[in-house]
């Protein structure tokens, strides 16, 4: 049932077909997932969790590898411990800085699109984003090592890129660096570069 997601999430639009004919609609959404590391749902699956490794990779092929390849971040999050429940707040950015913030990036990025068809990162094609509005070389070491060693396909690259110039936008830069690819790439993979 979720690899149904995999061509909206693709094209920006699901596409019906019946024997009446063939519908179009518009289907442009943020898809944010959560999983346990295993079934068991034990917070620390190395120390606590007592299924096989059978099990686990069982549990988790749930996620197809196409539907896993169209997502952009892939963050794994480890379980918050108490002193950081009960950590002082005061600390903390606060959520009008953070929209501030993503409101630049997002003028930035559609002062760079102005005359092309699309408006934001996300909606680049990949051929664009490798030739129109590629990172210099030396800015793509450590993904292009990712995609020969296979841990990264064509579409995740293309995806790789697309947070690489959000991340560019963020920090107020012309074009994505080593360090927004290779950050990108972690977000990705969970490989540091």
């Amino acid at each position: 049932m979720l690899d149904a997601l995999r061509q909206p999430l693709e094209a920006g639009h699901v596409t019906i077909a019946r024997s009446g004919g063939v519908a179009r609609y518009p289907a442009r959404f943020l898809l944010v997932m959560a999983a346990n590391q295993c079934g068991c749902a034990t917070s620390n699956a190395a120390s606590g969790c007592t299924c096989s490794p059978l099990t686990r990779r069982r549990y988790l092929s749930r996620l197809s590898g196409p539907l896993l390849d169209r997502v952009d971040l892939q963050v794994r999050m480890d379980p918050v411990s108490r002193s950081e429940l009960l950590a002082d707040s005061r600390h903390i950015e606060h959520t009008h800085t953070v929209a501030e913030r993503v409101l630049v990036a997002r003028l930035r990025a559609a002062d760079r699109l102005a005359g092309s068809p699309w408006r934001t990162n996300s909606d680049i094609p990949g051929r664009e984003l490798r030739d129109r509005w590629a990172p210099a070389r030396t800015a793509l070491v450590a993904a292009e090592r990712a995609l020969d060693a296979g841990r990264l396909s064509a579409r995740g690259l293309d995806r790789v890129l697309r947070v690489a110039w959000t991340l560019a936008d963020l920090a107020d830069r012309d074009r994505p660096v080593a360090d927004d690819v290779d950050e990108a790439l972690y977000l990705r993979t969970g490989v540091a570069a």
